[in-house]
């Protein structure tokens, strides 16, 4: 077996930008709902806010690459920088809803931009003796920001929302000057693809049916109940849930130290968890991923999404559970959805760039935004709604129910397909 390379110093450069990025973008987004409810806004107003919000961020990522590959990943990464700092700021004096949905829009073209730059450096600077030791360490520099960003953006808005957000400012600052002063552009060849042909690339994949009415499938049956876990599970723990009881729970098992960073007292005196600071999955991914990507590496793509799929229904269920039984319940419900998440999530992705020939796998994962699109767009406008008129009939937990029901469909629906239609062939290489 060949030696390992070691990775260059801008791989570490780009991975400390990460765990900064991840930690301003799920700061903002997981406490987010809770904010749009201090200020007032229904459901409605934020499920609007929600799915622009998903559908730019995930839409963008589509034609920044093309300018990353054009211009070089510094100079698109300090142009991310300068529309996310500003954007970010604005949070502190914008309050109205046509003001707050504008700034969301440039945050989330920022972080479209942003998005492939540090995946696509990781990918440059590494080989085939340490390309999967080198996403592995990426990936859980992701879970390592999006776990601690919404803690830390909670327990400083339980003082004050300016707070939160200037935390997050202050992560893009950093990562600017890390970027203009450590971050050295990796040698490759630097040309590009122009955007029309960029554009017509997508069009001749997604002319093959059977591909592209697969990528609504995703889109419809895993993303969209993906992203409505993480639009109302902050603000469905901190409104829904007996947080004093969460709080005594996690204290009675980790310690008051852990219980007390976790939550917040309350003005009658009493600590309560910040629901933010548990209603992610990063963790748990943080932990667990190694042991289920081992466990599923060599099974078959699509039984192994579609087992995913009925793992994160019964989080789910579990989730809506809690409501009407132990507020406890809702530890399980997260780790099981996470468990879904982190089975399905990969494995589907890595069988899009297999599906792929070998020179199209980059287009076919830039389609594969598009998906996460669709679900994303739908998100907010249906579930997120759907949670607000449960809410006024004293049900929060319906809306859980409902998902719950969803994926079972969706699940029924993709075995119908691969029935119809076929699995496709996974090349070799």
């Amino acid at each position: 077996m060949k030696n390992r390379t070691a990775f260059p110093p801008v791989f570490w450069i780009a991975n400390s930008i990460e765990i900064l990025e991840r930690f301003a973008y799920y700061g903002i987004y997981m406490g987010f709902g809770i904010y749009m409810e201090y200020l007032g806004y229904s459901k409605a107003q934020l499920g609007i806010v929600q799915s622009l919000f998903l559908f730019i961020s995930y839409v963008i990522p589509v034609i920044s690459g093309t300018f990353a590959d054009r211009f070089g990943f510094k100079k698109v990464l300090i142009v991310s920088y300068l529309a996310y700092l500003p954007s970010i700021l604005l949070l502190i004096i914008t309050k109205s809803f046509s003001g707050i949905a504008l700034t969301m829009l440039s945050i989330a073209l920022a972080a479209g931009i942003f998005k492939p730059l540090i995946s696509g450096t990781v990918r440059v600077v590494t080989d085939g003796t340490n390309k999967t030791l080198g996403f592995g360490i990426f990936y859980a520099m992701v879970n390592i920001g999006a776990s601690f960003g919404p803690v830390v953006a909670g327990k400083l808005r339980a003082i004050s929302w300016n707070h939160a957000f200037i935390a997050a400012a202050i992560a893009i600052g950093v990562m600017l000057l890390i970027t203009i002063l450590f971050y050295k552009e990796p040698e490759r060849k630097i040309e590009g693809e122009s955007l029309g042909k960029k554009f017509r690339d997508i069009f001749i994949a997604l002319s093959d049916v059977k591909f592209a009415i697969f990528l609504v499938l995703l889109g419809l049956i895993f993303w969209l109940p993906l992203w409505a876990f993480f639009n109302l599970m902050a603000i469905y723990v901190d409104r829904n849930l007996d947080t004093i009881q969460l709080y005594l729970n996690i204290k009675s098992v980790f310690g008051a130290a852990v219980a007390n960073f976790l939550s917040h007292v309350d003005e009658s005196g009493q600590r309560r968890l910040l629901g933010e600071t548990i209603s992610h999955t990063g963790y748990i991914i943080m932990i667990l991923q190694v042991v289920i990507s081992r466990i599923f590496e060599k099974r078959k793509a699509i039984p192994t999404f579609i087992f995913g799929l009925f793992v994160s229904a019964l989080g789910f269920f579990t989730i809506g559970y809690a409501k009407i039984s132990a507020s406890s319940w809702v530890f399980l419900g997260i780790a099981l959805f996470a468990i879904g998440e982190m089975t399905a999530s990969p494995r589907i992705q890595e069988y899009i760039t297999w599906i792929a020939p070998k020179e199209k796998a980059g287009l076919y994962m830039g389609t594969n935004f598009l998906a996460i699109g669709i679900g994303g767009a739908l998100s907010g406008v249906v579930y997120t709604s759907l949670y607000g008129y449960f809410r006024e009939l004293n049900h929060p937990e319906y809306v859980w129910f409902v998902m719950t029901v969803h994926v079972i469909i969706g699940i029924i629906l993709m075995l119908i397909y691969t029935k119809v239609a076929g699995e496709f062939k996974e090349l070799e290489e």
